[in-house]
């Protein structure tokens, strides 16, 4: 058969890998994973919500997704890759308006009004208290970065819950309790 060049043979995956399957479903972060992408806000108007507020939720999200996909995921997977490129955008995206204010809001809600502070969710507590550790490290969720022991997937589930919970989501609205706060300390606030 001189001559004849024949291409060689696509291989087809018209699903996962078994075994790929099998490791996803044995891991924990996997079903973490899954339980956020359950979630929906089809019950919100989000366009309504606070637009810095809106910005924060979404970027709590953000950072649960591509923590939970690191984990779940190799690491240069088109999936991590994606995310990574959307959360370098919103790094700039955070310095504009006052959006660059919430940090102070969430440590001058601290104290304020301790109690409205303690009913945000975890992961805005954690990750603006300037008196906690915690914080994001190269887009993931580090709650101690001395430590190298990975964070427990409780964690994970406890932070969708609250995010999602609807007594919070009813606070984001630009008309509700939190964003009048926001909004007193955007004028009070350098």
């Amino acid at each position: 058969m001189e001559g004849i060049f024949l291409p060689p043979c696509r291989q087809r995956f018209s699903s996962p890998r078994p075994h790929d399957v099998m490791m996803q479903e044995s891991n924990e972060y996997f079903q973490v994973l899954r339980h956020l992408y359950g979630k929906s806000l089809i019950l919100e108007d989000t366009s309504a919500f606070h637009p810095v507020l809106r910005f924060y939720f979404m970027d709590a999200i953000a950072h649960l997704d591509y923590t939970l996909g690191v984990m779940s995921f190799n690491f240069l997977s088109v999936k991590n890759e994606m995310a990574r490129e959307y959360l370098r955008w919103r790094i700039d995206e955070e310095q504009k308006g006052d959006r660059m204010k919430f940090p102070g809001f969430i440590n001058w809600l601290k104290t304020r009004d301790e109690d409205r502070y303690n009913n945000l969710p975890m992961m805005w507590r954690d990750i603006y208290d300037c008196d906690d550790p915690a914080g994001y490290r190269s887009f993931r969720i580090v709650l101690d970065p001395d430590s190298n022991a990975p964070i427990p997937s409780q964690f994970f589930y406890d932070a969708i819950e609250e995010l999602f919970d609807r007594n919070f989501l009813k606070t984001l609205y630009a008309d509700a309790s939190l964003a009048k706060l926001f909004d007193e300390y955007s004028l009070t606030c350098p």
